[in-house]
């Protein structure tokens, strides 16, 4: 498995910001990220699992992304990587 810095170099990934919509509205987001709150994830495991391209989740901190991305290996998710805190991944994504 590829580490996440080459993972975002490659630019072929697909973000899911798991906080919720206020959390959002409040702090921010990330362009592109498509936004599944943690609580929807098992619901909608299947947009994420049938991705092509590898997943990289993320939230305020990384605990609800790590608590997600555990959920969904458990699930068969083969290609998923915590991106950590949103405000951090933002950073690193606009210095790539």
């Amino acid at each position: 498995m590829e580490n996440l810095q080459d993972i975002l170099k490659a630019g072929n990934f697909e973000l899911i910001d798991v906080r919720e919509p206020m959390e959002l509205e409040m702090d921010g987001e990330i362009n592109g990220a498509k936004n599944i709150p943690l609580g929807e994830i098992e619901e909608r495991k299947d947009e994420i699992l049938n991705l092509e391209k590898p997943v990289v989740l993320f939230c305020r901190s990384g605990n609800r992304s790590g608590k997600a991305l555990e959920y969904l290996n458990s699930q068969g998710l083969q290609n998923g990587y915590n991106g950590g805190g949103w405000e951090q991944l933002k950073e690193t994504l606009e210095n790539i």
